[in-house]
């Protein structure tokens, strides 16, 4: 996804597009932004995934579990075991999504997984330990604003790189093998967590954790969709490729190539396209 470029881009293309005649302190300039990009970007997903437990266990021990809704996904699943057999839903968040999240692991990689263990596991320890609040008991108010802040926390946590949820991962694996979309997969996904809420609890309780789920889609949505500026920068250079592997591996944003003909630069010569 495109964002807002480091400012040391340009500076690392400068140095990419130079001669190169100073090799060792091009090098050591090399490895130095590598190590501060990395570093900046570990620092900046903790952040996210920190908010993203925060919004999350307020949304569930503030609305949700003192009024019994469910929500979808594995947060759903997870939510109606605890209702029906007593077992801590810190407990159930951790058991339910290890499958998932291990899924994640060949699905994605090594670092989803690391930051969804991190995340999943600050969840269960947040609702274990941290008492909320109850904001209020209106059943209209405790679906959208429970699924509001819950949705919150999931979508902080994905722009972290991790989940709070491991539905997504299970929707990106089956939609690979059925032919379905990510989006069908986790609709007939929630279907059946919401049919199992109107047979285990009642219609009325589905009724508001469709509502529920809705909120929090929507919300997951916004977040990681509806609050960001672009800042588009058109680079044109001979070493081209090299920029656009630089971007997306260093620094995870995305890039569009346009394909053009060549004119004539300034030693006459025609130019190839890119």
């Amino acid at each position: 996804m495109p964002g807002v470029l480091h400012p040391g881009l340009f500076y690392y293309i400068a140095i990419m597009t130079g001669d190169n005649k100073k090799g060792s302190k091009y090098s050591i300039g090399r490895r130095k932004f590598n190590r501060r990009i990395i570093v900046r970007q570990f620092i900046g997903d903790l952040i996210l995934l920190a908010l993203g437990v925060a919004s999350a266990s307020f949304g569930l021990k503030s609305f949700l579990l003192p009024a019994h809704f469910i929500d979808g996904g594995v947060t759903g699943i997870s939510l109606l075991v605890e209702h029906k057999t007593g077992i801590p839903l810190s407990i159930l968040l951790i058991l339910i999504n290890i499958p998932f999240v291990v899924l994640g692991y060949w699905q994605i990689g090594r670092k989803f997984f690391i930051k969804s263990v991190i995340a999943i596991a600050g969840l269960a320890i947040a609702v274990a330990l941290i008492e909320y609040p109850i904001i209020t008991e209106d059943k209209l108010l405790v679906a959208i604003f429970g699924g509001f802040f819950l949705g919150a926390g999931i979508g902080l946590a994905m722009r972290g790189g991790a989940v709070l949820d491991g539905t997504e991962v299970t929707a990106i694996y089956v939609s690979k093998r059925v032919g379905l979309t990510i989006g069908d997969v986790i609709l007939l996904f929630n279907i059946l967590i919401f049919s199992a809420t109107a047979y285990l609890l009642s219609i009325e309780a589905a009724l508001y954790s469709i509502l529920t789920y809705m909120a929090a889609s929507k919300t997951i949505t916004l977040i990681i969709e509806g609050i960001e500026e672009y800042t588009g920068v058109t680079i044109i250079s001979h070493k081209h490729d090299e920029i656009r592997t630089m971007i997306i591996d260093k620094l995870g944003r995305g890039v569009t190539v346009y394909q053009g003909k060549g004119g004539y630069g300034k030693k006459g010569q025609q130019q190839p396209g890119y």
